[in-house]
Order: C-alpha cells, then structure tokens, then sequence
C-alpha cells in the first residue's frame, strides 16, 4: 500500500504523549505506556507490534530543530487496534474497536443481520445487563436490515433487558433495522442529519408443498400484524395507518421520521444549537 505522510505532532499532543508514558512506566510488562498483549512464553510478554507504529505518530523528529514529516507504511487490518484505558486498574492496553465500544456499552449494527451476528448481539447485550441493568445501551444503527428471525430475536432482546436501549441511525436503517430504530426507549431514538429510513413489511420466502406453503404465509401475517401493532404503539398512530402506510416501502428522511413518530430528535452538530451540546451527548 502507498505510503502516507503526516505532519509534525503539536507540542501538546507531545506533552500529552509523554505523561502518559511516564506515568505507567512504573508497570511491569509495559512498554511505551501500553501493556504488552501478545504473549512469548511462560512469564514474558512480548510488546504489542502497533505500539512503534503509534509512537512514531505521536512522537515528531526535528532536523536542525527544524520539525520534519515522518514517513509511515500503513499496513491493511481487518479490525482496527485502539487504546483503551481499563477505569478499575488505570492502565491502557489495546483492544479491538469493536471491544473497546462494547465496554462502553456500545452497540453497533453495520451489516445485514443473520443468525450469526444476531447471536453476538443478544450475547452482548445479555451480559451487559447481567453487569449493571440500570445503564443505558446504546445501539447504533447502519445497515440494510436482515433475515426475519434474527431480527426478531433482537428487536424482543431489547424489549425485555431492563436497561433502557438508545438507538441512533447514523446513516440508513431499512426495512427490519428501521424496526429496531423505533424500539429503542421513548424519547431516546435519535438520527443524523441526512440519515435515511425505509420500512415495509415483513416478507419471506417458502418452498415445499402447498400446505407448507400456507403455513409460512400465516405465518408471516402473523408477524407482520405484531409488528404493525408494536410500530403502532411507538409511533402513536393507528394500527390503521400503519397498515395503509407500509402497503408498500415508505421511505423517511430524518425530518419526516421524526413526524412520524420513529425517532425523538435529529442529532446536529453543536453550532446549529447556539453552543449547546447536542441531543446525542445528553444520552450520557
């Protein structure tokens, strides 16, 4: 892969840089101010390869105490290595994102939801309860939408966990995923800007003989009315319009989901509000 140039690191970001250093120095297994994760052998931990690459960004070279620009080779990951500091013992090691959000009790959906990542979800979300079911989750959503029953699972998952669950669209919620979108906590559903949402009902697809066939008919009808029921109580409409409504796909924009009753309020950036913070950061 091409190589990437970066320009010197403000003498902030250095002195940032160098606190933290410092103070987990005295730490056994540490290097850097990162705890080593990789192990060599019994006793011994070797150190964390990204570790050199973040140091060399963080840290800046001086030519003639003149400050230069510092070649880098990025490398291809599938899943990006981030810092995370554990708040009970105070030291910083790397985790995957997707870790160090879920110990933040963030939730992401970024994909079209099957039975396997369906699964990692209500994992998730089981132990997150199971540690503190008074706290917020906060599902983030982006995505296509799903296969029936795992979408299902999740959206009766969030249901009956006694932790409020805030949901946010950060780009699209179609089909199943906008389901998800209007289950979050009344008053906690929240969107982007230019998001887009679609909703339709529910549909699938039957093979076999002509009473198994039938069969998957009803039963598709039979959650279609659940759902339109459920969307129903969300959005305060009646159960009526929703059924005229999602005849077909009914598409939203932000501004016309929050009419609708799917979401709550439209996150903006904090300028758009005088200086005051956004909807988004008042979750915490």
């Amino acid at each position: 892969m091409a190589a990437s140039f970066y320009p010197p690191i403000s003498p902030g970001l250095q002195s940032r840089a160098r606190f933290a250093q410092s103070s987990l120095s005295g730490l056994s297994n540490v290097r850097f101010g990162v705890r080593a994760q990789t192990p060599d052998f019994p006793g011994r931990a070797s150190c964390n390869g990204n570790v050199e690459f973040h140091q060399g960004l963080t840290l800046s070279r001086k030519f003639k105490g003149k400050p230069t620009r510092r070649r880098v080779s990025m490398m291809c990951v599938a899943t990006p290595q981030v810092l995370y500091r554990n708040p009970d013992e105070g030291t910083w090691q790397w985790v995957d994102l997707w870790n160090a959000l879920y110990r933040d009790r963030i939730i992401f959906i970024g994909q079209e939801i099957d039975e396997e990542f369906s699964n990692q979800l209500l994992a998730t979300m089981l132990y997150l309860e199971s540690v503190d079911d008074s706290r917020k989750l906060y599902l983030y959503i982006n995505g296509p939408g799903g296969d029936l029953t795992p979408c299902l699972a999740i959206y009766d998952t969030m249901q009956s966990i006694k932790n409020p669950v805030c949901t946010h669209c950060v780009g699209y919620a179609y089909h199943l995923s906008g389901f998800l979108l209007a289950a979050g906590e009344k008053g906690k559903r929240s969107s982007m800007p230019l998001s887009r949402i679609a909703l339709s009902s529910p549909g699938g697809a039957a093979r076999g003989q002509a009473a198994d066939i039938r069969n998957e008919a009803d039963e598709l009808l039979r959650i279609r009315d659940y759902l339109f029921k459920e969307l129903a109580e969300k959005t305060g409409h009646p159960v009526e319009k929703i059924y005229s409504d999602l005849s077909r796909v009914k598409r939203f924009g932000s501004q016309e989901a929050l009419e609708y009753g799917l979401i709550d309020h439209i996150v903006r950036p904090s300028s758009l509000h005088d200086g005051k913070s956004s909807p988004l950061h008042s979750w915490s």
